[in-house]
């Protein structure tokens, strides 16, 4: 299987032969399964103040020896109430179904969100996501995208622009203006071989992302669970995906 090169004057330069990553099987369940492990796995811990609730002066008064304060016989519920300054009884407090009372269950930092996968599923999910973005049926399901071949390879020179302008003005040669146009995020992937300023130019642009080959997860091939995305690649990009250095 081989795929065009793009100059960065747009003109075709040549082909290059795609290694068999681009053959893997399009697994949807892998890819959710993975992309649902990066996301619990980065989720952050949080939980609430232990003393949330219960900063009160109210108190249960139910002893039957002191009949300050008593709330037994009283026609009223027997539940935690708060201390007014002149006496007597104030509103329900520190239970869960009294107005400013402490959660029933709050959530606690001891909770583990993260979900496991296994290695060789997680290399499956993120080669058969490589494979979709390869695949023009699935990427034009997803985007308006009117190439008549993927995967989209340009030569190396592109990985040496430092410059926000030149870089815009490659990707307008390249025929991919109108995709980046809306300024909607995850609109264009550029994965390179190296960061060579490529990276800083890119980061300027609306709608494009930047990796590198060893970067490359689920959130950016498959954003919000959704494969298929528009992915540039340069020649040393798909190299190192073969196993080239």
């Amino acid at each position: 299987m081989k795929a065009q090169v793009m100059k960065l004057t747009g003109t075709r330069k040549g082909d290059i032969k795609l290694p068999e990553v681009f053959n893997s099987p399009y697994r949807p369940d892998l890819i959710q399964r993975a992309y649902v492990s990066l996301q619990a796995n980065n989720r952050r811990k949080y939980g609430t103040n232990a003393a949330a609730g219960l900063l009160t002066s109210a108190d249960y008064f139910g002893s039957r020896r002191n009949s300050y304060r008593q709330t037994i016989n009283r026609g009223m519920t027997r539940l935690p109430r708060e201390k007014p300054g002149g006496g007597g009884l104030g509103k329900v407090r520190k239970v869960p179904q009294a107005v400013g009372g402490r959660r029933a269950h709050p959530p606690t930092t001891r909770k583990d969100h993260s979900k496991k996968i296994n290695k060789k599923e997680y290399k499956a999910a993120i080669d058969s996501a490589i494979a979709a973005c390869a695949n023009k049926k699935i990427v034009s399901s997803q985007y308006l995208a009117d190439k008549t071949e993927y995967p989209l390879v340009v030569e190396d020179g592109i990985q040496k622009i430092t410059q926000t302008k030149k870089l815009a003005e490659v990707l307008d040669k390249l025929g991919f203006t109108g995709l980046i146009a809306s300024k909607r995020r995850h609109r264009l992937l550029i994965v390179a071989g190296a960061d060579e300023g490529l990276g800083k130019a890119s980061s300027n642009l609306p709608g494009v992302d930047f990796a590198t080959v060893n970067q490359l997860d689920m959130d950016l091939l498959a954003p919000g669970n959704r494969p298929g995305r528009v992915v540039l690649w340069t020649e040393q990009a798909v190299k190192k995906l073969g196993g080239d250095s």
